[in-house]
């Protein structure tokens, strides 16, 4: 019987499925939405976490559906969060606890999660991830096209290192009490190259040589008060400015912005929606958390549905689709009005 207590290499759930080439495109699209070299808007959406394998990979079956219909002004993004932040305690994802009962199987979670990615990766979806543990980060990093450095994690330095080294474009959230200061300087210090210990794909530690993530940028996801607001968002551009860096927002629209009432995503959605066809180009992407049944259910309830979020409440699909048709109707505008908006100067 294998040592429960021992946890697989990277290189030992590794997976042949997974398509490198693809995954690289998806980064670049990415990196090249924030950067406004394409002027279509990011979307990551998808639920707070992952906690039923088989209800995600069918909510990532619709979402790639409909991410086609919506191509021409949407890059559609799956969140595909597999452990969860926690201020004090709860459940902590779907890696380190995968049976949902506390016993910390993470190997088994390890490799679930692994084939989770490797699954919804096929649907032709990027997928988004929040890299909540630094050690975890190499058994996942492959398949992942956008991330996040979180709220209770933005001041960390391995987490800061740890986005200075990852392949993809990063997300730096503002913390939970809703200063910028910290996610700004969380951005430049990505940017920078940095030496820290590490792990080789054999699991051996290694000294990790990072050359600085040119693509890490600042996300909006509120605090006691919501910064998605237009003025918020100027306030925001005014610190990247000062900071000398480039102006490219992500804006959540659950969180402190909408209070952690999932009820009101849509109107956080509204006004982004509004800032977007009103040509607000530094706003380059929205995040929405949602999941295939409206609402959340509790961590021990028995059996667990499999379509109900077991953490943050979610918007359910209904009312999902109609949002992703407002934020492209809304960048529509924007990028057809963008060009006579050139030639007027």
């Amino acid at each position: 019987m294998p040592d429960q207590d021992t946890l697989p290499s990277p290189a030992e759930v590794a997976m042949s499925d997974v398509v490198p080439d693809e995954i690289a495109r998806h980064r670049e699209t990415v990196a090249d939405v924030l950067a406004r070299r394409d002027s279509r808007l990011l979307v990551v959406v998808g639920p707070c976490s992952v906690h039923d394998t088989d209800g995600a990979l069918e909510y990532a079956q619709r979402l790639a559906e409909a991410s086609g219909r919506f191509a021409d002004d949407l890059v559609v993004v799956l969140r595909a969060y597999l452990e969860k932040p926690r201020t004090i305690a709860g459940w902590t994802g779907l890696v380190p606890d995968p049976t949902l009962d506390g016993k910390g199987d993470l190997a088994s979670g390890i490799r679930i999660g692994r084939r989770f990615l490797a699954d919804t990766a096929a649907t032709g979806l990027p997928l988004a991830y929040e890299f909540v543990d630094p050690f975890l980060a190499p058994y996942f990093a492959d398949t992942i096209s956008w991330g996040a450095i979180g709220a209770r994690t933005v001041a960390s330095q391995p987490h800061r290192h740890l986005a200075s080294w990852l392949p993809m474009p990063i997300g730096m959230k503002n913390c939970v009490s809703g200063r910028l200061d910290t996610a700004v300087a969380a951005v430049r210090a990505a940017a920078l190259p940095h030496v820290f210990p590490g792990a080789a794909a054999d699991g051996r530690p290694r000294i990790q040589r990072s050359t600085g993530n040119p693509d890490a940028h600042l996300v909006l996801r509120g605090g006691p008060k919501p910064n998605h607001h237009a003025h918020a968002v100027a306030d925001a551009l005014d610190a990247l400015t000062t900071a000398g860096l480039p102006h490219r927002l992500v804006v959540d629209a659950s969180h402190g912005n909408s209070g952690k009432d999932h009820n009101r995503q849509p109107v956080v959605v509204a006004d982004l929606a509004d800032q977007i066809s009103a040509g607000n180009d530094a706003l380059a992407g929205v995040m929405i958390e949602s999941y295939l049944a409206d609402g959340r259910q509790d961590v021990g309830s028995t059996p667990p549905r499999r379509d109900l979020s077991i953490t943050d409440a979610c918007l359910g699909w209904e009312r999902t689709v109609p949002l992703l048709e407002s934020l492209a109707c809304a960048n529509a505008v924007r990028r057809l009005s963008a060009p006579r908006k050139a030639g007027a100067l």
